[in-house]
């Protein structure tokens, strides 16, 4: 590990509330964007708010989209490069669940004016080699003056119009596939509350920092067409968006479901974040739990997440070809539940 020694200034004192956990709640945000949904724009917008994924999709030519998305957050760590490199791979991610390859980025930036110069530049350039890692270039951006500090990126990248990975893409039979641990929001919840583990703390930061590029480049490979990534509406969240687009019922199993380490001891001894709740309550009314299920595991699927992995519907057909695809590029991937039709159409989710 490198770049990880924690510097003078403690960019975690600064804000409330970092990384993905500070989303607004799925269930806010419905609400908020109900009415936006009505105006479905122009046929070239091929994906919009009409039908909300992880980016926009605008078509320039019969085999060409222009993918556009932005993503930005408060600091979750104190080293500034790795905040950095983590906010850049988070607001990268939704070109890759989406099938794409990044063209370029801008960066979205808003610091106090009392910010140590090294700092800035540690951020700035953390951002740009992910960017660069991703196969683009940070082109530019914008920042404002503001004392709880913020970053992430406006990203654009292109992709096939008829090779993108949708949310809406499931289907009755497919197996769900899972590329990244989960506990990340639980794990940095763990270390501000000096709870958690350096070395935990550690794999956290790799995971988060770590692009999906790899994971999103074999999945269109493969032929997989329904994927999404697990952010901060946390993998029944994130899932039950899949379901619900794709008028299916998502069977998710607690046991197979993947942890950082520490994250399910920091669990027991009760951390949870405060984004977990908007998370509960977004996805109760659509939610089963089986009765065996233990409690960490229910606690492990709300949790918000940074840049997690990808989540794939995968035809049972095509899943030996993917996995071997995926361990060929060194992608961890973990079989996690199953797609079902659902009774009534409109989408569901269970933890069995």
């Amino acid at each position: 590990m490198t770049g990880l020694q924690p510097p003078s200034l403690r960019l975690t004192e600064l804000t409330s509330c970092g990384g993905c956990a500070a989303k607004l709640g799925a269930d806010v945000l419905a609400e908020a964007l109900a009415g936006l949904q009505a105006n479905a724009g122009p046929p070239e917008l091929i994906v919009g708010l009409d039908l909300p994924d992880d980016a926009a999709a605008f078509l320039v030519a019969p085999e060409l989209a222009i993918l556009g998305t932005v993503d930005f957050f408060p600091p979750l760590v104190d080293d500034p490069r790795a905040y950095g490199e983590i906010a850049a791979a988070n607001a990268l991610s939704d070109v890759f669940a989406m099938g794409g390859r990044v063209l370029f980025a801008l960066s979205v930036a808003a610091f106090p004016e009392d910010l140590p110069r090294d700092s800035l530049v540690a951020i700035l350039e953390g951002a740009a080699a992910k960017v660069r890692e991703a196969g683009g270039t940070l082109a530019g951006g914008h920042t404002i003056r503001d004392p709880e500090p913020k970053f992430g990126l406006a990203v654009v990248g292109a992709a096939h119009p008829d090779h993108l990975l949708r949310k809406g893409g499931a289907g009755p039979r497919d197996v769900l596939l899972l590329t990244k641990r989960l506990g990340t929001g639980i794990v940095v919840s763990g270390q501000l509350q000096g709870r958690a583990a350096a070395s935990d703390l550690a794999a956290a930061i790799d995971q988060m920092r770590t692009l999906n590029r790899a994971a999103g480049e074999v999945l269109v490979a493969t032929g997989v067409r329904g994927a999404t990534d697990v952010t901060g509406f946390g993998i029944l969240g994130h899932g039950l968006e899949m379901a619900r687009t794709s008028g299916t019922r998502f069977v998710l199993e607690a046991a197979a479901l993947p942890a950082l380490p520490g994250a399910l001891d920091l669990i027991r001894a009760g951390v949870e974040t405060d984004g977990a709740a908007h998370n509960r309550r977004f996805v109760a009314p659509a939610l089963e739990v089986g009765s065996d299920v233990l409690p960490e595991s229910v606690t492990l699927a709300h949790d918000p997440q940074t840049n997690g992995g990808l989540l794939a519907a995968v035809p049972p057909a095509g899943l030996e070809a993917l996995e071997g695809a995926l361990d060929a590029a060194g992608v961890p991937h973990w079989r996690i539940g199953r797609v079902e039709q659902d009774p009534n159409g409109r989408g569901s989710i269970a933890l069995l």
